[in-house]
């Protein structure tokens, strides 16, 4: 998976945005999430298949017969350096055995890095390797809805007060971001072609960052997001051609309203509170039942048998949406229903005093500019721009108060009443 910058002050942004009880965005023009399709699409992972979870082994044991070692004070999880460092290297003299050890430490390394990335950055769980046992049947489980899963969970973590991290596939989160908004979203040198997964279009194709905007001012646009900011099907002209058959097939999937597994992780996906994202019109949502989040490290199988059951009819539980929908009634609905603002209301007089500030740096850099140098033409141009700046700053600013003068003047006031 090639990567991708990421964009902090974004990521911060949307996970303000996010509500754990519905797995969902609240912008002020609904709702809207990543999906099953944003999955396939953007990633390349398979979204159908079986669910990511398997009997409970051992940690301890599971890495010794899989990796043929573990690491000193092992707890569960192994340090990506550690995978590294060990088992970099496979000479070519190597038995099927060291070969079998180093591919599926190399698996449980990709997988640590991307889509089931840690808050620490530097740890994954064995649990996966059971998974890699068979290395034929490793390609059958739903690794993009465990992705989601995983996603989805660590978004609703990380919009508590409480956790100041986040984990899971970031550049999912930022590249989802890039399709359907329209802020932060970098300049393309030229739109690219047959390319798949669809991330690749914000790799190495950049003409320019947008890197340098901080969190306040993602706040305010998502804020003041207008529909005309969002982008609701941003894969309809997308050339599918490039989409493998397996992928373009279990797209239907998109819109189940199903339950997600990845091992000690359940999440529920909710097409029906964002069908705009489909073509579909949107109406006022079902309730969503409460689940339970499950909180070991390693769930066995016997212990999902109802999250099991939803996965297992995924097909039977898709969304096709109602076509006379008055989606008036929705935005009514949502308008009661949620926040829609994150960023404190800006003060016109805060406004205002940031003008007069610019206003005099304006000042301060044409007066410093020296005309030493400049032909004739340049000075009388230079004049003509000096005297527009000063008259501006003289008529208009001039006499307006500073920041400390207005906040003296108010305590003044405070103080005589």
């Amino acid at each position: 998976m090639p990567a991708v910058t990421l964009d902090c002050a974004l990521i911060s942004a949307l996970v303000e945005r996010w509500r754990k009880e519905t797995n969902t965005f609240h912008f002020s023009v609904g709702e809207m999430t990543i999906t099953l399709e944003d999955v396939a699409l953007l990633l390349g992972l398979s979204i159908d298949g079986k669910p990511v979870t398997d009997v409970d082994v051992d940690p301890k044991s599971l890495c010794e017969n899989l990796l043929g070692k573990a690491p000193i004070d092992f707890k569960g999880a192994v340090k990506l350096t550690w995978l590294k460092e060990v088992f970099s290297e496979c000479h070519e003299d190597a038995s099927i055995e060291q070969i079998e050890y180093s591919t599926r430490a190399y698996l449980l390394y990709l997988l640590g890095s991307t889509i089931f990335a840690s808050t620490s950055g530097n740890k994954v769980s064995v649990m996966y390797l059971s998974l890699f046992k068979d290395f034929d049947e490793a390609g059958k489980y739903a690794w993009g809805a465990a992705a989601l899963a995983f996603l989805y969970r660590a978004l609703g973590n990380a919009s508590l007060k409480s956790q100041r991290t986040i984990s899971g596939s970031l550049t999912l989160l930022q590249c989802w971001s890039y399709y359907h908004l329209n802020i932060g979203r970098p300049k393309l040198k030229k739109e690219p072609e047959n390319c798949f997964p669809f991330l690749l279009k914000w790799t190495e194709n950049r003409s320019g960052s947008r890197m340098g905007i901080n969190l306040p001012t993602y706040r305010k646009a998502l804020d003041s997001l207008q529909p005309s900011d969002v982008q609701w099907l941003p894969y309809k002209d997308m050339d599918f051609s490039v989409v493998p058959d397996d992928i373009k097939n279990s797209l239907v999937l998109s819109a189940s309203r199903t339950m997600l597994i990845c091992f000690d992780k359940a999440e529920k996906h909710l097409p029906d509170r964002c069908l705009r994202q489909f073509g579909l019109p949107q109406p006022i949502p079902k309730d969503v039942e409460d689940w339970k989040r499950k909180i070991c490290l390693m769930d066995s199988k016997e212990e999902l048998p109802s999250e099991l059951k939803e996965w297992s009819d995924r097909y039977e539980l898709i969304e096709n949406g109602v076509a006379s929908v008055d989606e008036s009634e929705y935005l009514q609905w949502y308008e009661k229903i949620t926040r829609k603002f994150v960023g404190r209301a800006e003060s016109w007089e805060s406004r205002f005093r940031q003008t007069i500030k610019a206003m005099h740096e304006v000042v301060k850099i044409v007066n410093s500019i020296s005309t030493n140098g400049m032909d004739r033409e340049d000075r009388k141009l230079f004049s003509n721009v000096k005297t527009m700046v000063h008259k501006c700053w003289t008529e208009k600013y001039a006499d307006s108060p500073s920041e400390g003068d207005s906040t003296k003047r108010t305590g003044k006031r405070r103080r005589e009443g």
